[in-house]
């Protein structure tokens, strides 16, 4: 028996227990062989006039012998020598599919798959041992390539009608840790080739047996048992897409991504140059049910030459864009030795700009020219966009911002930040905007009347989030957001400001009075001029508005904080007389009024009340009198 060169029985056992850490892929890496074989002889045909190939002819098959637990995997392609089973196989790491590639590089139409040459030995994972028989093209000799693992292999020359190789896997016994004999069922078989290989160019069959009605028969079965082709060959995103119709793209997504609905968007790609690749992505109707859970896995099925190499390639999206799927088919990528995990190299990072760009760009266009349908979008995946605007300390905000909508008070509908900077008079300087749970409760702030009483548009935020994207944003196109419940709204003339700070001062005294009575819960209370027909608000001051604390309050979690809070009356309203009086007369009728107030404003801004029952108990003695 000889022994591997390359490696010792160590590595070997390292790299089938820890490299590929999925134990399916084997199938996978032994048809990538067997392809990149056929691809071998296929060339050699197109430029040695000797040898004859008729491509019809090419083809991969598998057979299962589930008695003696036999998995065998054969290929028409170009063979192995002794000397190439020697040094293919009897050195781990060294690829004749990669020496291949290199001498031909110049060459048009040359597209191996196999680079590393390790893929063949995860057969190991799932074989007790392994057989490979080969009969190189031209040759009239045959050979097999016996090893069990670790310890060494045979080469011996055997009969073999045929050109090409076989390679014979003794399936291990089941264990307590895996279940090996589901590679021994030609369904299992079959939905693994569907899952890896689907795309490889060539015929992918086996015989598989099927129940079917007998001939003549309305109610009696029978087993039948065809050699079917598994695989599609064909990849939907290599077509020339002005040949695919609508319902071709929709068919593969739904089938692809289990979804019961079409997609909403469908972008094709065919990108050339530093790094060429072809893409079909699509943007869902409609979000999953887990989209917005931790459960959700974003990524898109990377593909080297119609091979999947990985499933959900999370590279290839950033968070914001999450909800696009889809897949990417490269020659062009760099492999680490297991194939499943790509190098963080130049390539990908450029493909992932790419792809990144192209959806921008693609959701621009909606919003241009398809506004309903960007809008419907928009309801599904919004709140997204505004995660990734938000996250990151605004990293990405200005990819994003002319991607957003709002409702507008002025509109009654969403809109961009643009759209309501563009229709802005000359001489506003501020984007205003309220906070509630819904666009009829942001209806109801008090603040919000005035606001619009004076034409300016406001926008309604609706979401949790909605706030906190425009604090990061904090301005746009030179406009600073403006909540109107805070402090730094300003909307009185000169001479309003004037007769309003001189009303506060007479009233000073009346002011700290009822600051004594509700304690830490203000830092102040005062008239205010920004209420038309409503008697209280609450305004906040500071980084921190009411609705950030309702938010960070409500979240699962021991960070608490507070706004900082005033207490605003409206100087015109009969209240405010009432107040007056009171303090003059009734000190306390003044502090239970004082006390009903506040939990009213409290009420109108959603927030809780600490002593409801007292409350009441106050509403009713007032009402009784």
């Amino acid at each position: 028996m000889k022994q591997f060169k390359a490696e010792s029985k160590r590595l070997l056992d390292l790299m089938i227990n820890s490299i590929y850490t999925n134990k399916e892929i084997f199938l996978r890496e032994l048809i990538s062989n067997a392809s990149d074989a056929i691809d071998k002889l296929y060339y050699n045909s197109l430029t040695d006039k000797k040898i004859k190939v008729n491509k019809k002819d090419l083809c991969i098959k598998l057979d299962i012998d589930k008695d003696n637990r036999i998995l065998t995997i054969t290929d028409n392609g170009i063979g192995m020598s002794k000397d190439e089973l020697e040094n293919n196989l009897g050195m781990i790491a060294k690829s004749g599919s990669l020496q291949f590639k290199e001498e031909n590089e110049k060459k048009k139409d040359v597209n191996i798959i196999g680079q590393f040459g390790v893929g063949f030995y995860s057969s190991f994972m799932v074989s007790n041992s392994v057989e490979v028989i080969s009969k190189k093209y031209g040759e009239e000799k045959a050979y097999k390539w016996v090893s069990k693992g670790a310890e060494g292999y045979n080469i011996t020359e055997c009969e073999k009608d045929e050109y090409g190789t076989t390679i014979i896997l003794k399936i291990k016994d089941d264990s307590e840790e895996y279940n090996y004999s589901e590679f021994l069922d030609s369904y299992s078989i079959e939905s693994l080739v569907k899952k890896y290989s689907d795309y490889i160019r060539y015929p992918i069959k086996m015989n598989i047996t099927r129940r079917e009605l007998k001939k003549g028969s309305d109610s009696e079965y029978e087993d039948v048992t065809k050699e079917e082709i598994l695989n599609s060959m064909i990849p939907l995103w290599k077509k020339d897409k002005k040949k695919i119709k609508d319902e071709e793209y929709n068919s593969f997504y739904q089938s692809k991504f289990y979804d019961y609905e079409a997609p909403l968007k469908v972008i094709h790609t065919s990108v050339e140059g530093l790094c060429s690749y072809k893409s079909l992505l699509f943007i869902p109707s409609h979000a999953p049910y887990d989209y917005y859970s931790k459960e959700y896995e974003k990524g898109l099925s990377l593909y080297s030459n119609g091979v999947l190499i990985m499933d959900k390639c999370s590279d290839l999206l950033p968070d914001y864009f999450s909800f696009v799927k889809g897949i990417v088919d490269s020659d062009d990528l760099s492999l680490n030795i297991s194939r499943e995990i790509l190098q963080q190299d130049r390539q990908l990072k450029l493909i992932s700009s790419n792809v990144e760009k192209k959806i921008k760009s693609e959701l621009e266009s909606m919003l241009k020219d398809e506004r309903d349908k960007y809008e419907e979008f928009f309801k599904e995946f919004g709140m997204q966009l505004k995660f990734g605007i938000y996250n990151d300390y605004g990293m990405h905000k200005d990819e994003l911002k002319d991607l957003i909508l709002f409702y507008s008070s002025n509109d009654k509908k969403q809109i961009t930040l643009k759209e309501y900077v563009t229709n802005m008079k000359n001489n506003e300087e501020n984007i205003y905007y309220a906070c509630g749970e819904t666009i009829s409760k942001i209806d109801m702030i008090p603040q919000v009347e005035k606001i619009k009483d004076k034409g300016y548009n406001i926008l309604y935020l609706t979401e949790y989030v909605d706030e906190f994207v425009l604090k990061t944003l904090t301005e746009y196109d030179g406009k600073k957001f403006i909540n109107v419940c805070e402090n730094n709204v300003d909307l009185d003339t000169d001479e309003e400001k004037e007769k309003l700070k001189k009303i506060n001062e007479e009233n000073k005294d009346m002011f700290i009075k009822m600051k004594d009575i509700l304690g830490n819960e203000v830092s102040e209370v005062r008239f205010t001029h920004r209420l038309k027909n409503h008697p209280v608000c609450l305004v906040s001051e500071g980084p921190v508005s009411i609705e950030m604390q309702k938010v960070i309050n409500a979240m699962p979690n021991d960070e608490k904080i507070n706004a900082k809070i005033i207490l605003e009356i409206n100087e015109s309203h009969p209240i405010a007389d009432k107040l007056k009086k009171l303090y003059d007369e009734d000190k306390n009728k003044f502090e239970n009024y004082t006390k009903i107030l506040y939990s009213q404003s409290r009420l109108i801004e959603g927030l809780s009340i600490d002593n409801p029952t007292e409350i009441s108990n106050l509403i009713c003695e007032l009402l009784s009198k």
